[in-house]
């Protein structure tokens, strides 16, 4: 049976051998190679370019290797186009990297096979990498199925991810690693005070819920992992246009980012104390929807003047950031889908990092270098501040004007977490425009390779 990331222990026949031949060392390998071999490059037009590669046959016409071209000798994805181009079978890397360069391009294999089939039939591939050292595959595995299960949730249409389904695989995760689920649904987020996430997800049909996971060991350092689930995102009555609301089932794309994170966590087993909390929302219109104009209490005490209702996923936020401040953690990571302005500065490929602490930001830069998975710091900018000052209440929710839309929405978050606390906010895309190997059109997990790196070394070495 072909498991689903592509990876085998161990093969019943000796493993194809998979040549990386770097683009600019193409020449000088090609000195080196048999006059036989260097033929049948010439005759196949292969020049090592990026995502390419060349098939190379016995004399029986049987197949001997295969041929990668790639660019940068660390691109975790050097050989991610090659699951879906390569013939059923059992291949090997044959070339001598260091084990955290295996690592990256099992990663990248892995995720070149990624197929979302719920709603449409795909053709099997039947390509396997072979990784023999147990602990490789075991931290490969660990970081591929929360990168997966990223990819499903964002994919999955609204319909049938909303805050109810949302919970759901929460708990189906929970159970996985005996994790302990609560919810906190509907009216009752009124009643127990989190009464901004009420507000945003109270005109919707599907009620809203504040979802909290607990798990690991009390002796361990307290992380907890935030996670903005808009399930859709309409934009409420500051109505988006239907272009805008196109990709909108994506809006939860930060509490997918939370959800991934907490299964490479469990699975790898990180000595931590893990809170993962997901205020979950469909921001709809009704007859009962919050209005622009509108002043919010929230749990902290802040009010908050509703400047648009297309900036709900701050306003949920904000609740869930007051919790998971209110037990001191060691760590506060908040993942969100959250400005179109980080998109304007960065793209879509890199997510924006802030961080009030130096120290913390400086390790997940370097982590984010080490496992090449791109992420960049932006400041928070404390004189942008006043840009979402209200004139009746304590902040707004939205600036007045077209600039640093990323930093004042990061500058409104950061109300909500004590100076004592160190904190990171992620503004990421959680999607890919398009198609390269290893990362197909669709939803996508982003920096969170990185991240976990960074919490393996703070947390497992330091153990």
């Amino acid at each position: 049976m072909r498991l689903r990331d592509g990876l085998l222990q161990r093969s019943r026949r000796p493993p194809i051998d998979i040549v990386p031949v770097a683009s600019d060392e193409f020449q000088k390998w090609l000195k080196g190679c048999g006059a036989r071999l260097r033929r049948w490059v010439a005759s196949s037009d292969f020049r090592a370019r990026p995502a390419s590669h060349c098939l190379v046959p016995r004399t029986d016409g049987s197949l001997e290797s295969v041929l990668a071209g790639i660019g940068c000798e660390d691109d975790p994805f050097a050989i991610g186009h090659l699951p879906a181009v390569l013939p059923a079978g059992s291949y090997r890397i044959a070339a001598d990297w260091p084990q955290d360069r295996l690592e990256r391009a099992a990663i990248g294999w892995a995720l070149g096979t990624y197929q979302f089939t719920r709603y449409k039939k795909r053709d099997e591939l039947k390509a396997g990498l072979v990784v023999e050292s147990t602990t490789l595959l075991r931290r490969v595995r660990s970081q591929v199925a929360g990168l997966f299960r990223v990819r499903d949730l964002v994919n999955t249409p609204a319909q049938d991810m909303m805050p109810d389904h949302l919970a759901g695989a929460v708990k189906d995760m929970a159970g996985e690693f005996s994790a302990n689920v609560r919810e906190i649904v509907g009216d009752a987020l009124q009643s127990k005070n989190f009464p901004a996430i009420h507000a945003v997800g109270r005109a919707a049909s599907h009620a809203p819920r504040l979802i909290d996971l607990r798990w690991g060991k009390k002796k361990h350092p307290k992380l907890t992992l935030v996670g903005k689930g808009v399930c859709f995102d309409s934009g409420g009555l500051d109505l988006k246009t239907a272009g805008g609301m196109r990709l909108m089932k994506k809006d939860m794309g930060g509490a997918a980012h939370a959800i991934g994170l907490a299964h490479m966590i469990m699975s790898a087993g990180l000595p931590v104390r893990l809170r993962m909390l997901v205020p979950a929302v469909e921001n709809a219109v009704a007859g009962n929807a919050y209005r622009p104009g509108d002043v919010l209490t929230s749990r902290k005490g802040i009010t908050i003047e509703i400047d648009n209702t297309d900036a709900e996923g701050r306003v949920i936020l904000c609740d869930a950031l007051t919790e998971a401040a209110a037990e001191s953690p060691d760590l506060i990571i908040d993942f969100a889908t959250l400005t179109g302005a980080a998109r304007v500065a960065l793209g879509t490929d890199l997510p924006a990092m802030f961080c009030n602490r130096d120290k913390v930001a400086q390790g997940l830069a370097e982590s984010a270098e080490r496992v090449h998975d791109p992420l960049w710091r932006l400041p928070l900018h404390r004189p942008y501040r006043e840009l979402i000052d209200s004139p009746i209440a304590d902040i707004a929710n939205s600036g007045g004007g077209p600039y640093g839309g990323a930093i004042t929405a990061a500058l409104f978050l950061q109300d909500f977490v004590p100076a004592a606390t160190p904190w990171v906010h992620f503004d990421l895309m959680a999607w890919n425009l398009r198609s390269r190997p290893g990362r197909p059109e669709g939803g996508e997990a982003m920096a969170l390779r990185a991240v976990f790196d960074y919490l393996r070394r703070r947390y497992e070495e330091a153990a």
